[in-house]
């Protein structure tokens, strides 16, 4: 297996773990945030946890990553994630989940205070930012 293709299998396993902690954190939202203060705040809030969530595994992901890597590798990694995270947004968000297609594309309008692109941002630099913070 060559090293490229060992990265992107453990990056596909943290993406895996990533998406645990979004259903999760949807749930805690809906359960627990969105009841006492609103929806629209309560989307605020998770969003900036889930961020949180992120930049720590991506952090546990690259610190403790055995295997040589370049940046092109953080970038691609980033992007598999990018990638990764949109079609399971829209694939499971719709024939899963049962929600219409306008609803998911409504998580994409800043203007409306929606900030899910913050999110898909964020898993898409975080290897690359989190290299560079660790670099020293």
């Amino acid at each position: 297996m060559k090293m490229g293709t060992r990265i992107f299998l453990y990056s596909l396993g943290v993406w895996f773990i990533f998406v645990v902690i979004a259903i999760l954190n949807g749930v805690f939202r809906e359960s627990f945030i969105t009841p006492k203060i609103g929806e629209k705040i309560g989307h605020v809030i998770s969003t900036i946890i889930f961020i949180c969530f992120i930049l720590i595994g991506t952090y546990l992901f690259i610190s403790n990553l055995k295997i040589n890597y370049t940046k092109m590798d953080l970038l691609l990694i980033g992007a598999f994630w990018l990638i990764l995270t949109i079609l399971f947004e829209f694939i499971f968000g719709h024939y899963v989940m049962g929600h219409p297609w306008d609803k998911l594309l409504a998580d994409y309008n800043i203007l409306k205070g929606r900030i899910w692109s913050f999110v898909l941002l964020t898993i898409f630099i975080a290897p690359l930012l989190v290299d560079t913070i660790l670099d020293k």
